[in-house]
């Protein structure tokens, strides 16, 4: 196994753990510290993977499934955490989550088909502003940070629903070709 799919790995793996340290009193104060630098440390190979494997060309067919999915599944456990504590609204929650649905059947529609959907710059930018909203809201500093969280988690579904759009409109030979 490759250095990127083990990076993959270890995203998964810290999920359970960032969990615990979001949800259960275990250091009491560090807890969110802590979950945060979990999920910094998981967000950071999810960067390093890709950029990995392909400078040393050792992309795989393995981490190009569980890649996007590892990171579907650390940003979505986030977004159920923190609506959890009452730091985001269930709605917002699950537009993104419906996105990432949605983006994933397409992609398995066209893969049928032969066609591969690259990521796309709105794509990454969607990524990157769901991180920073999640950052922000396990910080949970208040004060000005309250103000950036809401701006954050307009930008961040804004984002969601733009990328989703940019998916559909530039890839619909699909939807023709997939026999939906």
């Amino acid at each position: 196994m490759n250095l990127p799919n083990k990076l993959t790995i270890l995203r998964v793996i810290l999920i359970p753990f960032f969990v615990v340290f979001m949800l259960f009193d275990i250091t009491g104060a560090a807890d969110k510290w802590i979950a945060l630098v979990i999920f910094c440390v998981a967000s950071l190979t999810d960067m390093l993977d890709g950029k990995i494997a392909r400078k040393y060309n050792l992309v795989t067919n393995f981490g190009k499934f569980m890649d996007p999915l590892a990171d579907k599944l650390l940003v979505c456990t986030a977004l159920i955490c923190l609506t959890s504590m009452n730091r985001l609204n269930v709605i917002v929650v699950l537009v993104i989550i419906a996105r990432e649905f949605i983006i994933s059947g397409f992609r398995l529609v066209a893969s049928d088909n032969g066609i591969v959907i690259a990521a796309s710059y709105w794509g990454k930018f969607k990524t990157v502003s769901q991180m920073a909203l999640i950052i922000v809201l396990i910080m949970d500093l208040g004060g000005v940070w309250n103000v950036a969280g809401t701006v954050l988690t307009w930008v961040a579904l804004i984002l969601t629903v733009v990328s989703l759009i940019d998916y559909i409109a530039k890839n619909k030979q699909v939807l023709t070709q997939g026999g939906m």
